[in-house]
Protein backbone atom coordinates (compact mmCIF):
# COMPACT_ATOMS: atom_id res chain seq x y z
CA UNK A 1 0.00 0.00 0.00
CA UNK A 2 2.04 2.95 -1.32
CA UNK A 3 -0.44 5.71 -0.45
CA UNK A 4 -0.39 7.10 3.09
CA UNK A 5 -3.91 8.44 2.56
CA UNK A 6 -5.27 5.04 1.49
CA UNK A 7 -3.44 3.37 4.38
CA UNK A 8 -4.90 5.80 6.95
CA UNK A 9 -8.43 5.62 5.56
CA UNK A 10 -8.35 1.81 5.31
CA UNK A 11 -6.88 1.42 8.81
CA UNK A 12 -9.33 3.82 10.48
CA UNK A 13 -12.31 2.37 8.62
CA UNK A 14 -11.23 -1.18 9.51
CA UNK A 15 -10.97 -0.25 13.20
CA UNK A 16 -14.33 1.53 13.15
CA UNK A 17 -15.92 -1.46 11.40
CA UNK A 18 -14.41 -3.87 13.92
CA UNK A 19 -15.64 -1.87 16.88
CA UNK A 20 -19.06 -1.44 15.25
CA UNK A 21 -19.26 -5.19 14.64
CA UNK A 22 -18.31 -6.06 18.22
CA UNK A 23 -20.74 -3.45 19.56
CA UNK A 24 -23.48 -4.74 17.28
CA UNK A 25 -22.82 -8.33 18.36
CA UNK A 26 -22.98 -7.42 22.03
CA UNK A 27 -26.07 -5.29 21.38
CA UNK A 28 -27.68 -8.15 19.46
CA UNK A 29 -27.10 -10.60 22.30
CA UNK A 30 -28.37 -8.13 24.91
CA UNK A 31 -31.41 -7.23 22.82
CA UNK A 32 -32.28 -10.88 22.21
CA UNK A 33 -32.15 -11.52 25.97
CA UNK A 34 -34.39 -8.54 26.68
CA UNK A 35 -36.79 -9.57 23.92
CA UNK A 36 -36.94 -13.08 25.45
CA UNK A 37 -37.86 -11.58 28.82
CA UNK A 38 -40.51 -9.41 27.18
CA UNK A 39 -42.08 -12.36 25.37
CA UNK A 40 -42.00 -14.41 28.59
CA UNK A 41 -43.83 -11.58 30.40
CA UNK A 42 -46.49 -11.58 27.70
CA UNK A 43 -46.77 -15.36 28.01
CA UNK A 44 -47.34 -15.00 31.76
CA UNK A 45 -50.03 -12.38 31.17
CA UNK A 46 -51.71 -14.74 28.71
CA UNK A 47 -51.63 -17.56 31.28
CA UNK A 48 -53.22 -15.32 33.92
CA UNK A 49 -55.95 -14.26 31.49
CA UNK A 50 -56.75 -17.88 30.66
CA UNK A 51 -56.85 -18.69 34.38
CA UNK A 52 -59.65 -16.16 34.80
CA UNK A 53 -61.80 -17.85 32.17
CA UNK A 54 -64.42 -20.17 33.64
CA UNK A 55 -65.48 -23.14 31.58
CA UNK A 56 -68.37 -25.49 32.32
CA UNK A 57 -67.83 -28.03 29.60
CA UNK A 58 -65.23 -30.70 29.78
CA UNK A 59 -62.39 -30.60 27.30
CA UNK A 60 -63.73 -27.74 25.10
CA UNK A 61 -61.54 -26.93 22.12
CA UNK A 62 -60.94 -23.29 21.30
CA UNK A 63 -59.61 -22.18 17.96
CA UNK A 64 -56.58 -19.87 18.34
CA UNK A 65 -53.79 -18.59 16.24
CA UNK A 66 -51.45 -21.51 15.48
CA UNK A 67 -48.61 -19.50 16.99
CA UNK A 68 -50.00 -19.84 20.54
CA UNK A 69 -51.35 -22.93 22.35
CA UNK A 70 -52.76 -23.57 25.82
CA UNK A 71 -54.16 -26.28 28.03
CA UNK A 72 -56.10 -26.13 31.32
CA UNK A 73 -55.72 -29.17 33.52
CA UNK A 74 -57.69 -29.98 36.64
CA UNK A 75 -55.45 -32.54 38.28
CA UNK A 76 -55.08 -35.10 35.48
CA UNK A 77 -58.24 -34.07 33.58
CA UNK A 78 -57.96 -31.77 30.54
CA UNK A 79 -60.83 -29.32 30.82
CA UNK A 80 -59.91 -26.84 28.05
CA UNK A 81 -57.33 -26.49 25.30
CA UNK A 82 -56.58 -24.71 22.07
CA UNK A 83 -56.94 -26.43 18.74
CA UNK A 84 -54.00 -28.49 17.56
CA UNK A 85 -52.58 -29.28 20.99
CA UNK A 86 -51.77 -32.91 21.88
CA UNK A 87 -53.82 -34.91 24.40
CA UNK A 88 -50.96 -35.12 26.84
CA UNK A 89 -49.59 -32.11 28.75
CA UNK A 90 -47.61 -29.61 26.70
CA UNK A 91 -45.50 -28.71 29.74
CA UNK A 92 -44.48 -30.17 33.03
CA UNK A 93 -46.83 -29.74 35.97
CA UNK A 94 -44.22 -27.63 37.61
CA UNK A 95 -44.35 -23.80 37.74
CA UNK A 96 -41.96 -22.00 35.42
CA UNK A 97 -40.76 -21.65 31.85
CA UNK A 98 -39.38 -24.43 29.69
CA UNK A 99 -39.11 -25.66 26.10
CA UNK A 100 -41.10 -28.48 24.50
CA UNK A 101 -41.50 -29.97 21.04
CA UNK A 102 -44.94 -30.79 19.68
CA UNK A 103 -47.05 -30.30 16.54
CA UNK A 104 -43.85 -30.17 14.48
CA UNK A 105 -42.39 -27.05 16.20
CA UNK A 106 -40.35 -26.09 19.20
CA UNK A 107 -42.35 -24.14 21.77
CA UNK A 108 -41.61 -21.88 24.71
CA UNK A 109 -43.88 -23.14 27.51
CA UNK A 110 -45.13 -21.77 30.81
CA UNK A 111 -46.82 -23.76 33.57
CA UNK A 112 -48.98 -21.60 35.84
CA UNK A 113 -50.87 -23.05 38.78
CA UNK A 114 -53.89 -21.33 40.35
CA UNK A 115 -57.14 -22.44 41.99
CA UNK A 116 -56.29 -26.18 41.80
CA UNK A 117 -55.71 -25.93 38.07
CA UNK A 118 -52.64 -26.01 35.80
CA UNK A 119 -52.71 -23.46 33.05
CA UNK A 120 -50.13 -24.33 30.43
CA UNK A 121 -49.45 -21.84 27.62
CA UNK A 122 -46.94 -22.17 24.79
CA UNK A 123 -45.63 -19.93 22.05
CA UNK A 124 -43.67 -21.03 18.96
CA UNK A 125 -39.95 -20.34 19.43
CA UNK A 126 -39.30 -19.63 15.75
CA UNK A 127 -41.96 -16.89 15.75
CA UNK A 128 -40.49 -15.32 18.88
CA UNK A 129 -37.00 -15.43 17.39
CA UNK A 130 -38.15 -13.99 14.06
CA UNK A 131 -39.97 -11.09 15.72
CA UNK A 132 -37.02 -10.29 17.95
CA UNK A 133 -34.56 -10.50 15.08
CA UNK A 134 -36.64 -8.16 12.90
CA UNK A 135 -36.71 -5.54 15.64
CA UNK A 136 -32.97 -5.82 16.34
CA UNK A 137 -32.00 -5.84 12.66
CA UNK A 138 -33.91 -2.62 12.07
CA UNK A 139 -32.08 -1.03 15.00
CA UNK A 140 -28.70 -2.06 13.50
CA UNK A 141 -29.58 -1.02 9.94
CA UNK A 142 -28.59 2.66 10.41
CA UNK A 143 -25.15 1.55 11.58
CA UNK A 144 -24.65 -0.66 8.50
CA UNK A 145 -25.82 2.10 6.16
CA UNK A 146 -23.68 4.67 7.97
CA UNK A 147 -20.38 2.79 7.46
CA UNK A 148 -19.90 3.86 3.80
CA UNK A 149 -20.85 7.42 4.73
CA UNK A 150 -18.41 7.27 7.62
CA UNK A 151 -15.70 5.97 5.26
CA UNK A 152 -16.33 8.89 2.89
CA UNK A 153 -16.12 11.39 5.75
CA UNK A 154 -12.89 9.78 6.99
CA UNK A 155 -11.50 10.06 3.44
CA UNK A 156 -12.34 13.78 3.37
CA UNK A 157 -10.82 14.39 6.80
CA UNK A 158 -7.62 12.49 6.00
CA UNK A 159 -7.36 14.26 2.63
CA UNK A 160 -7.76 17.63 4.35
CA UNK A 161 -5.24 16.66 7.03
CA UNK A 162 -2.66 15.76 4.39
CA UNK A 163 -3.07 19.04 2.51
CA UNK A 164 0.09 20.60 4.09
CA UNK A 165 2.07 17.54 2.99
CA UNK A 166 0.70 17.85 -0.56
CA UNK A 167 1.52 21.57 -0.57
CA UNK A 168 5.07 20.81 0.52
CA UNK A 169 5.42 18.14 -2.20
CA UNK A 170 4.00 20.52 -4.81
CA UNK A 171 6.43 23.28 -3.78
CA UNK A 172 9.37 20.90 -4.06
CA UNK A 173 8.29 19.41 -7.39
CA UNK A 174 7.61 22.83 -8.96
CA UNK A 175 11.14 24.02 -8.33
CA UNK A 176 13.85 24.11 -10.93
CA UNK A 177 16.96 22.05 -10.33
CA UNK A 178 18.99 25.17 -9.55
CA UNK A 179 16.40 26.74 -7.23
CA UNK A 180 17.88 26.27 -3.76
CA UNK A 181 15.82 28.88 -1.89
CA UNK A 182 14.67 27.75 1.59
CA UNK A 183 11.20 26.27 1.84
CA UNK A 184 8.46 28.45 3.24
CA UNK A 185 8.17 28.20 7.01
CA UNK A 186 4.97 30.25 7.34
CA UNK A 187 2.67 28.46 9.78
CA UNK A 188 4.11 24.96 9.27
CA UNK A 189 2.30 22.05 10.85
CA UNK A 190 4.07 20.62 13.87
CA UNK A 191 4.71 17.28 12.12
CA UNK A 192 6.25 19.01 9.07
CA UNK A 193 8.29 21.64 10.91
CA UNK A 194 11.21 19.26 11.50
CA UNK A 195 11.15 18.07 7.88
CA UNK A 196 11.13 21.67 6.56
CA UNK A 197 13.93 22.66 8.95
CA UNK A 198 16.08 19.70 7.93
CA UNK A 199 15.37 20.25 4.22
CA UNK A 200 16.25 23.96 4.48
CA UNK A 201 19.49 23.03 6.23
CA UNK A 202 20.31 20.63 3.41
CA UNK A 203 19.47 23.28 0.78
CA UNK A 204 21.70 25.83 2.50
CA UNK A 205 24.63 23.43 2.60
CA UNK A 206 24.06 22.44 -1.03
CA UNK A 207 23.82 26.05 -2.17
CA UNK A 208 26.98 26.96 -0.29
CA UNK A 209 28.78 24.03 -1.89
CA UNK A 210 27.59 24.99 -5.38
CA UNK A 211 28.50 28.63 -4.82
CA UNK A 212 32.01 27.61 -3.80
CA UNK A 213 32.26 25.43 -6.90
CA UNK A 214 31.01 28.18 -9.22
CA UNK A 215 33.17 30.82 -7.58
CA UNK A 216 36.23 28.61 -7.84
CA UNK A 217 35.57 27.94 -11.54
CA UNK A 218 35.03 31.63 -12.22
CA UNK A 219 38.10 32.74 -10.26
CA UNK A 220 40.26 30.05 -11.84
CA UNK A 221 39.07 30.99 -15.34
CA UNK A 222 39.76 34.68 -14.73
CA UNK A 223 43.19 33.92 -13.33
CA UNK A 224 44.02 31.74 -16.32
CA UNK A 225 43.01 34.24 -18.97
CA UNK A 226 45.98 36.55 -18.44
CA UNK A 227 48.77 33.92 -18.52
CA UNK A 228 47.13 32.23 -21.51
CA UNK A 229 47.00 35.53 -23.39
CA UNK A 230 50.64 36.13 -22.53
CA UNK A 231 51.51 32.64 -23.66
CA UNK A 232 49.81 33.18 -27.02
CA UNK A 233 51.66 36.48 -27.48
CA UNK A 234 54.96 34.75 -26.74
CA UNK A 235 54.07 31.98 -29.16
CA UNK A 236 53.28 34.55 -31.82
CA UNK A 237 56.62 36.26 -31.24
CA UNK A 238 58.41 32.92 -31.43
CA UNK A 239 57.09 32.39 -34.95
CA UNK A 240 59.56 35.06 -36.04
CA UNK A 241 62.46 32.94 -34.76
CA UNK A 242 61.14 29.50 -35.72
CA UNK A 243 59.82 28.32 -39.04
CA UNK A 244 56.01 28.15 -39.32
CA UNK A 245 56.24 24.49 -40.08
CA UNK A 246 57.78 23.62 -36.73
CA UNK A 247 55.63 20.78 -35.44
CA UNK A 248 56.43 21.56 -31.81
CA UNK A 249 55.42 25.18 -32.16
CA UNK A 250 52.20 24.28 -33.98
CA UNK A 251 51.33 21.73 -31.31
CA UNK A 252 52.00 24.17 -28.45
CA UNK A 253 49.94 26.82 -30.23
CA UNK A 254 47.02 24.40 -30.61
CA UNK A 255 47.21 23.47 -26.92
CA UNK A 256 47.23 27.14 -25.91
CA UNK A 257 44.23 27.83 -28.18
CA UNK A 258 42.35 24.86 -26.74
CA UNK A 259 43.16 25.99 -23.22
CA UNK A 260 41.90 29.47 -24.02
CA UNK A 261 38.70 27.95 -25.45
CA UNK A 262 38.11 25.93 -22.27
CA UNK A 263 38.56 29.01 -20.09
CA UNK A 264 36.19 31.08 -22.24
CA UNK A 265 33.59 28.30 -22.14
CA UNK A 266 33.81 28.07 -18.35
CA UNK A 267 33.30 31.82 -18.08
CA UNK A 268 30.36 31.68 -20.53
CA UNK A 269 28.81 28.87 -18.49
CA UNK A 270 29.21 30.88 -15.29
CA UNK A 271 27.73 34.04 -16.86
CA UNK A 272 24.71 32.19 -18.26
CA UNK A 273 23.68 30.89 -14.81
CA UNK A 274 20.22 32.21 -13.92
CA UNK A 275 21.45 33.43 -10.54
CA UNK A 276 24.27 35.45 -12.12
CA UNK A 277 22.52 36.75 -15.19
CA UNK A 278 19.94 39.47 -14.91
CA UNK A 279 17.98 38.89 -18.08
CA UNK A 280 16.48 41.97 -19.70
CA UNK A 281 14.74 40.48 -22.68
CA UNK A 282 13.20 42.38 -25.55
CA UNK A 283 11.97 41.33 -29.01
CA UNK A 284 14.99 40.19 -31.02
CA UNK A 285 15.26 39.08 -34.65
CA UNK A 286 16.59 35.54 -34.27
CA UNK A 287 17.03 35.15 -38.03
CA UNK A 288 19.20 38.25 -38.41
CA UNK A 289 21.36 37.29 -35.43
CA UNK A 290 21.81 33.72 -36.74
CA UNK A 291 22.83 34.98 -40.19
CA UNK A 292 25.28 37.40 -38.57
CA UNK A 293 26.97 34.63 -36.56
CA UNK A 294 27.10 32.34 -39.59
CA UNK A 295 28.91 35.12 -41.45
CA UNK A 296 31.34 35.57 -38.53
CA UNK A 297 32.16 31.86 -38.43
CA UNK A 298 32.10 31.31 -42.18
CA UNK A 299 35.89 31.09 -42.27
CA UNK A 300 35.80 28.01 -40.02
CA UNK A 301 33.41 26.23 -42.41
CA UNK A 302 35.47 27.28 -45.39
CA UNK A 303 38.64 25.81 -43.89
CA UNK A 304 36.98 22.37 -43.95
CA UNK A 305 35.24 22.93 -47.30
CA UNK A 306 31.92 22.47 -45.56
CA UNK A 307 28.69 23.56 -47.21
CA UNK A 308 26.50 25.63 -44.87
CA UNK A 309 23.00 26.69 -45.89
CA UNK A 310 20.45 28.86 -44.12
CA UNK A 311 16.67 28.64 -44.62
CA UNK A 312 13.95 30.76 -43.10
CA UNK A 313 12.52 34.25 -42.85
CA UNK A 314 12.51 36.83 -40.07
CA UNK A 315 11.27 35.45 -36.75
CA UNK A 316 11.27 37.32 -33.44
CA UNK A 317 11.63 35.96 -29.91
CA UNK A 318 12.11 37.57 -26.53
CA UNK A 319 15.82 37.56 -25.69
CA UNK A 320 19.07 39.42 -25.53
CA UNK A 321 22.01 39.51 -27.89
CA UNK A 322 24.69 38.07 -25.60
CA UNK A 323 23.06 34.83 -24.51
CA UNK A 324 21.48 34.05 -27.90
CA UNK A 325 24.77 34.74 -29.68
CA UNK A 326 26.52 32.40 -27.25
CA UNK A 327 23.91 29.69 -27.89
CA UNK A 328 24.05 29.97 -31.71
CA UNK A 329 27.83 30.25 -31.72
CA UNK A 330 28.18 27.02 -29.72
CA UNK A 331 25.70 25.14 -31.91
CA UNK A 332 27.50 26.20 -35.08
CA UNK A 333 30.93 25.46 -33.59
CA UNK A 334 29.69 22.03 -32.59
CA UNK A 335 28.43 21.36 -36.13
CA UNK A 336 31.64 22.69 -37.68
CA UNK A 337 33.80 20.63 -35.35
CA UNK A 338 32.13 17.26 -35.81
CA UNK A 339 31.15 17.51 -39.48
CA UNK A 340 33.92 16.09 -41.68
CA UNK A 341 35.55 17.94 -44.53
CA UNK A 342 33.23 18.51 -47.51
CA UNK A 343 30.29 17.82 -45.18
CA UNK A 344 26.96 19.65 -45.10
CA UNK A 345 25.33 21.85 -42.48
CA UNK A 346 21.79 23.19 -42.66
CA UNK A 347 20.52 25.94 -40.35
CA UNK A 348 16.81 26.75 -40.47
CA UNK A 349 14.35 28.92 -38.59
CA UNK A 350 10.61 28.52 -38.89
CA UNK A 351 7.49 29.40 -37.00
CA UNK A 352 5.15 26.61 -35.88
CA UNK A 353 2.00 27.89 -34.16
CA UNK A 354 3.20 30.02 -31.22
CA UNK A 355 6.76 28.73 -31.33
CA UNK A 356 9.90 29.56 -33.28
CA UNK A 357 12.07 26.54 -34.13
CA UNK A 358 15.80 26.90 -34.60
CA UNK A 359 17.38 23.80 -36.17
CA UNK A 360 21.02 23.02 -36.81
CA UNK A 361 21.57 19.85 -38.84
CA UNK A 362 24.86 18.34 -39.89
CA UNK A 363 26.19 15.36 -41.81
CA UNK A 364 28.61 14.34 -39.07
CA UNK A 365 28.87 10.92 -37.42
CA UNK A 366 25.69 11.54 -35.38
CA UNK A 367 24.95 10.67 -31.76
CA UNK A 368 23.63 7.37 -30.44
CA UNK A 369 20.05 7.73 -29.17
CA UNK A 370 20.97 6.66 -25.64
CA UNK A 371 23.46 9.57 -25.49
CA UNK A 372 20.98 12.29 -26.53
CA UNK A 373 20.57 13.67 -23.01
CA UNK A 374 24.11 13.03 -21.81
CA UNK A 375 25.63 15.38 -24.38
CA UNK A 376 24.21 18.30 -22.37
CA UNK A 377 26.13 17.31 -19.25
CA UNK A 378 29.13 19.40 -18.38
CA UNK A 379 32.50 18.00 -19.49
CA UNK A 380 30.82 15.03 -21.21
CA UNK A 381 31.98 14.10 -24.71
CA UNK A 382 30.72 11.17 -26.74
CA UNK A 383 33.63 8.73 -26.76
CA UNK A 384 35.60 10.92 -24.33
CA UNK A 385 38.98 12.14 -25.57
CA UNK A 386 38.92 9.37 -28.18
CA UNK A 387 36.13 10.89 -30.23
CA UNK A 388 36.32 9.56 -33.77
CA UNK A 389 36.46 13.08 -35.21
CA UNK A 390 39.80 13.67 -33.48
CA UNK A 391 38.66 17.23 -32.70
CA UNK A 392 39.77 18.66 -29.35
CA UNK A 393 36.98 19.73 -27.00
CA UNK A 394 36.13 20.32 -23.41
CA UNK A 395 32.49 19.13 -23.27
CA UNK A 396 31.06 22.50 -22.24
CA UNK A 397 29.59 23.84 -25.49
CA UNK A 398 26.29 21.94 -25.41
CA UNK A 399 26.05 22.37 -21.62
CA UNK A 400 26.08 26.12 -22.22
CA UNK A 401 23.43 25.72 -24.96
CA UNK A 402 21.24 23.82 -22.50
CA UNK A 403 21.82 26.44 -19.78
CA UNK A 404 20.80 29.27 -22.11
CA UNK A 405 17.77 27.30 -23.33
CA UNK A 406 16.66 26.86 -19.70
CA UNK A 407 17.17 30.58 -19.16
CA UNK A 408 14.73 31.24 -22.03
CA UNK A 409 12.28 28.54 -21.00
CA UNK A 410 12.98 26.90 -24.35
CA UNK A 411 13.13 23.17 -25.05
CA UNK A 412 15.97 21.46 -26.85
CA UNK A 413 15.81 18.11 -28.61
CA UNK A 414 18.37 15.95 -30.37
CA UNK A 415 17.56 13.66 -33.28
CA UNK A 416 18.81 12.39 -36.62
CA UNK A 417 19.41 14.87 -39.44
CA UNK A 418 17.99 14.93 -42.96
CA UNK A 419 21.38 13.83 -44.27
CA UNK A 420 22.57 10.23 -44.51
CA UNK A 421 24.35 10.64 -41.17
CA UNK A 422 24.54 13.32 -38.53
CA UNK A 423 22.19 14.80 -35.99
CA UNK A 424 19.79 17.69 -35.51
CA UNK A 425 19.57 20.07 -32.58
CA UNK A 426 16.12 21.66 -32.39
CA UNK A 427 15.36 24.55 -30.05
CA UNK A 428 11.78 25.64 -29.52
CA UNK A 429 11.36 29.26 -28.36
CA UNK A 430 8.16 31.12 -27.61
CA UNK A 431 7.38 33.41 -30.52
CA UNK A 432 6.82 37.11 -30.01
CA UNK A 433 3.21 38.06 -30.66
CA UNK A 434 2.18 40.83 -33.03
CA UNK A 435 1.00 42.93 -30.07
CA UNK A 436 4.43 42.67 -28.41
CA UNK A 437 6.12 43.75 -31.65
CA UNK A 438 3.75 46.71 -32.04
CA UNK A 439 4.62 47.91 -28.52
CA UNK A 440 8.35 47.99 -29.22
Amino acid sequence: MNSIRVFLVASILALVTLFAFVSALRGYQSSMHQAEQLFDSQLLVTAKLIANIQTSADNPEINLDSKVAFQVWDANRLIAHSSGTPTETIAKQQPGFDYRNFAGYRWRTLSYYRDQRWIMVAERSDIRFSLAENVITKSLLPTLIGLPILGFLIWLIVTGGMRPLRNLAAELSSRQADDLRPLSTALPKQELAQIITSTNGLLRRLEASLQREKQFASDAAHELRTPISSLKIQLHNMTEDFPQTSDDLVQVTQIATQLEHVVEQILALYRSSPDHYNAQFSPLNLTALTQEIIAEQYGSFELKNQSIEFQGDSQFIQGDNFTLATLIHNLLSNANKYTPENGQILVSIERVADAVLLKVEDSGPGIAEDKYQRVFERFYRVGGDRHQSGEPGCGLGLAIVKRVADLYGATIEVGPSIFATGCTFTLRFRAVSTIELDNV
